[in-house]
């Protein structure tokens, strides 16, 4: 992934070297071709990943040149024939080069002699590489959403199944207020829709094609950038042709929304491992492992590296910025390393989400023992303070009051001696016994907070709708968006069909 040489005029390809030599590749000649930091300039082997894009690139600019009368009908078939059988021989298969878009073109001159060349009119790597890292990295966002969406699929089944199965609710994770597994899962459910919101957003950022800013200023050639873009399912280009073959920022954004998902995912895995340690959950034994010594142990381990990959993805975002800033317009070579920070935590969160979806959904919620914890720790105080606030009390001395409860036994008769203390009257005379001792139920508790967004069941209900509606929505969104991809690679495949 490499910039254009001095050659990069290159745009025109007359004088290329055609018997196959070892030593050169068609880019960097004699001058440039050998000596020690060949290897370390060399990204061939990490082009792998994007081999398929280039070819497909490769296609779409030829098409395009045969239909501007830049090259002629029956050239463009030949270079498109030769595209197909490196396709078919594989990266592998590739001769030496300094990168996969030398090395290709080197494939398809010693297949057909110097026309090759020609496929490399108008262009320079500067902007091809960029087009080939966007048009893999769509790919690679689409499957990353779409495992966002399956976890929401089953972070909502979750919540559908236990909308009355009361738990503890925590801050600091200490036990604050009875909540419902249902209320929990919703939680989470609304972070990673977020996650999918700010994954598609990045998409549309991606889906805009550099092709055609050549190495920064252009070309002298009456090219056509929207129809290659058009042919490569890119929504539009990027206007400037500096910024087109330079930017990077669509990377940034990318790896910073992953980023954002792993810190969702992290949060979630750490709940999910305190529960099972707690007894809460059972984690199925497809997600789980056991101890090379112990026996009897059941560890979380699948749930404790994806907790870690967002260290990984926040290291991707550190590493990528350091990378990007301070760079000068236009192309500088330091971009060779940008793109393995998003390849590596794309691949890395797309994996943790996945495994994710899969541990939430065969879990299995131990109900007994999450009711029968959910009351711990005075978790109803909360409750009982808006009990006497809504009688008339101010709110801080309901608050007051509970609070000295707490000390002495959390219960009715504790509430009782409080509100001697504090009120120098008897609790009776301020509320009801018996809407007392509701309040002091986990699950008349629960079922009593039921504003908009609340655990009662029927404030669960309607959040239920909500997450429904949206994961439909956004289903479609990618359904639309892998759709449109298909549709253009087959018809790349067709106008290239006709050339050869």
């Amino acid at each position: 992934m490499t910039e254009e040489s001095a050659h990069d005029g290159g745009t025109q390809s007359g004088g290329l070297r055609t018997d196959g030599g070892d030593d050169e590749g068609v880019v960097r000649r004699d001058r440039f071709s050998g000596g020690p930091a060949r290897s370390f300039l060399s990204s061939l082997a990490a082009d792998e990943r994007i081999f398929e894009a280039d070819l497909e690139v490769d296609r779409a600019h030829t098409v395009m040149l045969a239909e501007q009368d830049i090259i002629g009908d029956d050239v463009a078939g030949q270079i498109l024939t030769a595209l197909d059988a490196i396709e078919v021989d594989g990266h592998g298969s590739l001769p030496d080069g300094e990168d996969v878009h030398e090395a290709i073109e080197t494939a398809v001159i010693e297949r057909i002699g110097a026309d090759g060349g020609k496929m490399h009119t108008a262009r320079s790597r500067n902007d091809e590489v960029a087009a080939c890292i966007r048009y893999r990295l769509r790919e690679d966002v689409l499957e990353a959403i779409e495992t966002t969406l399956a976890l929401r699929e089953s972070l909502i089944e979750v919540a559908a199944e236990h909308t009355e199965t009361i738990m503890p609710g925590y801050t600091h994770l200490q036990p604050a207020q009875p909540t419902t597994v249902a209320h929990w899962a919703l939680a989470y459910e609304g972070a990673v829709r977020r996650d999918t919101e700010r994954l598609l957003e990045a998409y549309g950022r991606i889906n805009e094609s550099p092709l055609g800013g050549a190495a920064f200023a252009g070309t002298t050639f009456d090219i056509d950038r929207e129809r290659t873009a058009d042919l490569l399912g890119f929504e539009g280009v990027v206007e400037n042709s500096m910024d087109a073959a330079s930017g990077r920022d669509f990377l940034l954004e990318t790896v910073q929304a992953l980023s954002t998902h792993a810190t969702t995912l992290s949060g979630l895995a750490e709940d999910v491992i305190i529960f099972a340690n707690r007894g809460f959950v059972d984690l199925s034994d497809d997600y789980s492992s056991t101890s090379s010594i112990m026996p009897q142990k059941k560890n979380p381990d699948t749930l404790e590296l994806v907790r870690a990959v967002a260290g990984d993805a926040a290291g991707g975002v550190q590493g990528l910025t350091t990378t990007l800033k301070g760079l000068p317009r236009a192309y500088n070579r330091d971009l060779q390393r940008a793109t393995t920070h998003a390849w590596e935590t794309v691949d890395a969160v797309t994996e943790a989400s996945e495994v994710a979806a899969g541990a939430v959904a065969t879990a299995d919620w131990n109900e007994e023992a999450l009711a029968a914890e959910a009351g711990e720790g005075f978790s109803t105080a909360t409750g009982v303070a808006d009990l006497l606030a809504a009688n008339g009390l101010p709110f801080r001395t309901a608050h007051e009051l509970v609070a000295i409860a707490a000390e002495s036994g959390a219960d009715y008769d504790a509430l009782e001696s409080a509100a001697r203390e504090v009120l120098g009257e008897s609790l009776d005379a301020h509320v009801d016994p018996a809407a007392v001792e509701d309040a002091l139920d986990p699950a008349q508790s629960v079922a009593s907070r039921d504003s908009q967004g609340g655990p009662a069941p029927e404030a669960v209900e309607a959040q239920l709708e909500g997450a429904r509606e949206a994961l439909a929505a956004d289903e479609e969104s990618h359904a639309e968006l892998t759709g449109a991809l298909e549709a253009a690679h087959e018809a790349l495949r067709s106008e290239g069909n006709g050339y050869v």
